[in-house]
């Protein structure tokens, strides 16, 4: 169409609406936005990857509070025609824990916890650097500074785990420290940290994308904030609930599950694109968000 001199402008945008009773159910616009359809001015971030839209984004925040693993930045797109939004799991289970939500159990995670939780503690107070650590204890065979890994199981005499269960103990071991990292933070106690990390290990998100949520507790939930290009968007509690309603993990999509905290995707779908009305401009190639009306 831009070629072909059909619109003004090369830019295309985006409204969905969030109110079920009313007829109109969004709206698409090229060549422009729909003014009335937002109010403020829109956030712009340069698109990185053009075949997705992708673009950087900072931290998640879970009512107000760091989760850690994307406060480096992660990558991400706005995709109009996903119904879920899609997160690492490292993420995830914070929000799970959170809400309230049921997830997986996962024994690798809480054996983690048990034989190697407080050595991770002082390898971290001793400001080792966090993504050594698990290649460090012998449960991930890199170190995480580098797109490299060893496929080579461990030595027949070594009592640490191998082939599969290697991958499974390293990602585990990942998120542990992301998780621990970021409670020491916080000044809590070795204890308390402990504690927290083996509850997250029985909330994480299902393959296959089901979780319950006492929903007669929506107006204690907390709010889901994502920070991008400076700026962070919340998804109040009833969004929040939504969000969960309608998440979504695809190991095999976003990430390997062997790789899980290394290689991911966060997929902004509609439920995030209904509350924040969503420009792509192809002249300019970034993606800009505003509150939507």
């Amino acid at each position: 169409m831009v070629n072909q001199g059909l619109v003004k402008k090369p830019v295309f945008s985006f409204w969905f609406n969030r109110n079920a009773d009313e007829e109109e159910g969004g709206e698409i616009v090229f060549g422009g936005v729909d003014y009335s359809h937002f109010k403020g001015e829109h956030n712009y971030v340069p698109v990185t990857e053009k075949g997705y839209w992708q673009f950087d984004m900072g931290d998640v925040l879970v009512d107000g509070e760091t989760t850690g693993f994307c406060s480096g930045g992660c990558s991400a797109i706005a995709d109009s025609g996903t119904s879920l939004l899609a997160g690492p799991t490292t993420v995830i289970a914070q929000i799970n824990h959170a809400i309230g939500a049921s997830g997986v159990i996962s024994q690798e995670c809480k054996s983690v916890v048990t034989q190697y939780g407080k050595n991770i503690l002082e390898l971290l107070l001793s400001e080792v650097q966090a993504q050594k650590i698990c290649s460090q204890i012998g449960l991930c065979s890199y170190d995480g500074t580098r797109d490299v890994r060893s496929e080579s199981v461990v030595d027949k005499g070594s009592d640490k785990p191998s082939g599969a269960l290697h991958d499974q103990m390293c990602t585990a071991c990942q998120m542990a420290v992301v998780w621990m990292q970021n409670r020491l933070k916080r000044n809590e106690t070795e204890e308390k940290i402990l504690d927290y990390v083996n509850q997250l290990c029985e909330r994480l998100p299902s393959p296959n994308g089901e979780s319950a949520v006492d929903c007669s507790n929506l107006s204690s939930m907390p709010s889901v904030s994502f920070t991008i290009g400076g700026k962070v968007f919340n998804l109040p509690p009833k969004q929040t609930f939504w969000y969960m309603a309608n998440i979504l993990l695809k190991g095999e999509l976003i990430s390997t599950y062997r790789f899980g905290i290394i290689y991911i995707l966060q997929i902004l779908g509609d439920v995030f694109m209904g509350y924040y009305h969503t420009v792509f401009d192809y002249g300019n190639m970034t993606v800009g968000f505003a509150e939507a009306v």
